[in-house]
């Protein structure tokens, strides 16, 4: 196990789903957060933010060996998420991956495969995970230098003021197909994946 955890990100409001939880659709016999958390756990320790409780994501994750952080200023968007996560990464990392829970493409050995160029690429700052066409997307490894300033983030864009302050220390390594970019947020974003998926 590798001393970077995986921050998953699991605490959003699904508001495109008309009424369904994206997290809770059914991939391969499980709920999308459980089959997500099963593949970060198999690359590194999971810290996982999620909303207020009670909500069903808790019991979605029942039995694994992950730790789960109540988010509960939730609704302000994907930065409270981020900064609620972060205070539990163990002092002695010496970084943080960041995983979003509805990229149902991305495998292990994705995740392996960035948490593995940090090494190989120790001078940067910021690690990602491109398209096999070289778009940039996920998940993004932060070194533990940029913690404070993801900490002073609000609202919903994520970090990519951060990243774009350090665009020059940052290193993208390609995964296979769209697994780094495509995500479901959308009833008709599933229809498309599930129909492409059964051809």
């Amino acid at each position: 196990m590798t001393q970077i955890p995986i921050i998953l990100l699991a605490a959003g409001q699904s508001s495109r789903m008309g009424g369904r939880d994206k997290l809770l659709q059914i991939v391969d016999d499980l709920p999308l957060l459980r089959r997500a958390a099963q593949i970060a756990l198999q690359a590194a320790p999971v810290i996982v933010a999620l909303p207020a409780s009670p909500h069903p994501r808790y019991t979605a994750l029942e039995g694994l060996d992950l730790r789960m952080i109540e988010i509960p200023d939730a609704s302000e968007g994907m930065n409270a998420s981020l900064r609620g996560a972060l205070a539990h990464v163990p002092s002695d990392a010496p970084a943080a991956m960041v995983l979003l829970a509805d990229l149902p493409d991305i495998t292990a050995d994705d995740l392996t495969a960035v948490l593995g160029a940090v090494k190989i690429h120790p001078d940067n700052l910021i690690w990602r995970g491109e398209t096999a066409s070289g778009k940039a997307g996920h998940p993004v490894v932060f070194d533990r230098s940029l913690f404070d300033q993801l900490t002073t983030l609000t609202g919903d864009e994520g970090a990519q003021s951060v990243v774009r302050a350090h665009s020059d220390q940052v290193h993208l390594h390609a995964l296979p197909a769209s697994n780094a970019l495509l995500d479901l947020d959308t009833p008709e974003d599933w229809e498309i994946w599930a129909g492409n998926r059964r051809s």
